[in-house]
């Protein structure tokens, strides 16, 4: 489908039920501070360069108190095979509210970003739900229900569904339609990115070594209608959290910004992706290469006309 050159950002909200089980309060707790202190400078910096960015939120993360996410929680759990996935076994650690308890609440945060002109809300499932983890029949189904009386109750009905550790099926894509969802973030299209439950160290490797040289191509975005009616916004690049060495981080940089080069001569897209707590440690290094990314699509903007979408953005404009 042909469309103007766009740039898309997406950012996984998920607060501690995103990285649990494998990272717990004691020893990730600083991230998730750190990611929560962020989100309202990237809002900033989206404001000051009229950046439209879309959040797939967790359900479960945008409640104000524990006692009103009990209130939610689906009939069906998904009963995963690998028990230390279900986050349901994890509520007795939680706390009573978003005070006390600011790993696992941000209804305050949700409030900041749907208050910025340019965002949307997107759905990252209720419980950070792993799509290619063995689970129960209807549990998916189930989840996603608990997810839209969620954010029912902020007056939301997100049309955009990004997957949990980039997890789905045709399976999951079908069930995502008949629940009404328009679209979704697709993984890149390249070996390495495909749809795992996990990923061995070789592909993990050539993966990082992508984000510094050139491995698996430009991927610029371009939205596809797949055969269940779902559009696919696919991403381009996981935005990385920055790191001391001045070298890498200069490869790192001029990556994105020669993908995004090709993505508006090619008048393509180009969706970068990345999680708040990612800017959870060294935040102000984090902002500024975001801010440096910002800048070089004010020039894109200029020179190819490439305009920044949510992924709903992209999609209307295509119909």
């Amino acid at each position: 489908m042909s469309l103007q050159p766009f740039f898309t950002i997406s950012l996984d909200f998920e607060l501690l039920w995103g990285v649990f089980p494998e990272k717990l309060i004691k020893n990730y707790g600083q991230n998730i501070l750190g990611g929560r202190k962020s989100i309202p400078l990237m809002l900033e910096l989206f404001k000051k360069y009229n950046i439209h960015a879309t959040w797939a939120t967790v359900g479960m993360a945008s409640f104000e108190s524990k006692k009103e996410l009990l209130n939610y929680l689906p009939d069906a759990k998904p009963d995963y095979k690998n028990k230390h996935l279900d986050p349901y076994r994890h509520l007795s650690c939680v706390g009573t509210n978003e005070r006390d308890d600011p790993y696992h609440f941000g209804y305050s945060l949700i409030q900041q970003i749907i208050d910025t002109d340019g965002m949307e809300i997107a759905s990252h499932t209720f419980s950070h739900f792993y799509c290619l983890e063995k689970h129960d029949d209807g549990a998916f189904i189930a989840d996603l229900e608990s997810a839209s009386h969620a954010f029912k109750r902020l007056n939301l009905a997100p049309e955009s569904i990004i997957f949990c550790r980039n997890q789905y099926s045709d399976y999951h894509l079908q069930i995502a339609k008949n629940m009404g969802f328009k679209a979704y973030r697709g993984n890149e299209n390249h070996f390495l990115h495909r749809p795992r439950d996990k990923h061995n160290l070789v592909v993990r490797g050539l993966r990082l070594l992508d984000n510094y040289v050139n491995i698996a191509g430009n991927q610029v975005s371009s939205l596809t209608l797949t055969n269940c009616g779902l559009y696919n916004i696919p991403s381009s690049r996981f935005l990385r959290p920055w790191i001391k060495n001045i070298s890498l981080e200069k490869l790192r940089l001029n990556r994105i910004k020669n993908s995004m080069l090709a993505a508006a001569k090619q008048g393509k897209g180009f969706h970068l992706w990345w999680h708040p707590h990612n800017f959870g440690k060294n935040v102000r290094e984090n902002l500024h290469v975001l801010c440096e990314v910002l800048e070089f699509y004010n020039k894109l903007k200029v020179e190819y006309g490439m305009a920044s979408l949510t992924m709903s953005e992209v999609r209307e404009r295509s119909l």
